[in-house]
């Protein structure tokens, strides 16, 4: 280990210069940057999105609810660019404050409903139509505290884990070690809850599933911080089952290409309208 140490100054400065890969698109401050108003399409439902973890979450539950028949789920979803500063426009900071993707707005409501942090955004959707959330309150609890330990765990795995292993300029043990030791508890947690039940909250696909699934099924897939062989994640073999059963979910395959701006042409729908974008598409 290291003998160099840092040592804080009395009062911090913004350093832009700082922050890595993803220094551009951090600050100190919100509000917005610029004026900019967001594209409307002609479903009531208007997402404005990005592929990673959290956006997926959501056009995963858009994708099940159209697939099980739920017409009125129709939407459009718009790409955030976040390496532009998409989510900086004032449009876009007027759906989320947080200027952080995903963000819905249901104008189906008056006025028109925003939504924004994914988690809400799930239990949102979900509420309005009654699909992918039980209804009995033992089990929706059950749901509910997995959505949240999602939210609460997910920090850790991509911000604490993903930053410092793949993305900070520098490799410093000490973080690595700490949220290294934190991301395979976490897939500990996960192990044990799925050699007991199919599913994460039991033996019914729901929006927990839904939430979890983008975030870890991408580091079994080695699709994040190529740390599969590192975390030893085939290890975890109930987590490996879960993330195969439910990535081969149509709905699944198809919501994890919406707002996709990487990658194989085949799977990326950077906009979606209707089901005709995913015509041609590896789903």
């Amino acid at each position: 280990m290291s003998n160099n140490s840092y040592q804080p100054p009395k009062v911090w400065q913004w350093d832009q210069e700082s922050g890595g890969k993803f220094a551009k698109i951090n600050r100190p401050t919100a509000g917005a940057t610029h004026q900019r108003e967001l594209p409307v399409g002609k479903h009531p439902l208007q997402l404005y999105s990005l592929a990673t973890p959290n956006g997926v979450k959501v056009t995963i539950l858009l994708e099940e609810l159209l697939e099980a028949g739920i017409k009125e789920a129709e939407y459009d979803a718009f790409l955030i660019d976040i390496s532009e500063g998409d989510q900086f426009g004032s449009g876009f900071v007027e759906i989320n404050p947080n200027s952080k993707i995903p963000a819905l707005l249901d104008r189906s409501t008056q006025p028109p409903t925003r939504v924004f942090e994914s988690g809400s955004i799930l239990l949102y959707l979900a509420e309005k139509f009654a699909a992918f959330l039980p209804t009995s309150p033992t089990e929706r609890t059950e749901t509910l505290n997995w959505l949240f330990w999602q939210m609460g765990a997910a920090p850790f795995l991509g911000g604490g884990f993903g930053h410092f292993y793949a993305y900070a300029p520098e490799k410093y043990e000490y973080p690595i070690n700490r949220y290294t030791m934190e991301v395979k508890r976490q897939f500990d947690v996960l192990n044990q809850q799925l050699a007991k039940h199919r599913y994460i909250a039991g033996e019914t696909y729901t929006i927990a599933d839904m939430a979890i699934w983008p975030w870890y099924a991408a580091v079994v897939n080695n699709e994040a911080y190529d740390a599969a062989e590192f975390l030893q994640v085939n290890d975890y073999e109930h987590v490996v089952r879960w993330v195969n059963e439910v990535g081969a979910r149509p709905a699944v395959k198809r919501g994890r290409m919406v707002n996709r701006a990487w990658g194989d042409e085949q799977e990326q729908v950077r906009e979606r309208h209707s089901a005709s974008d995913f015509a041609g598409k590896n789903c």
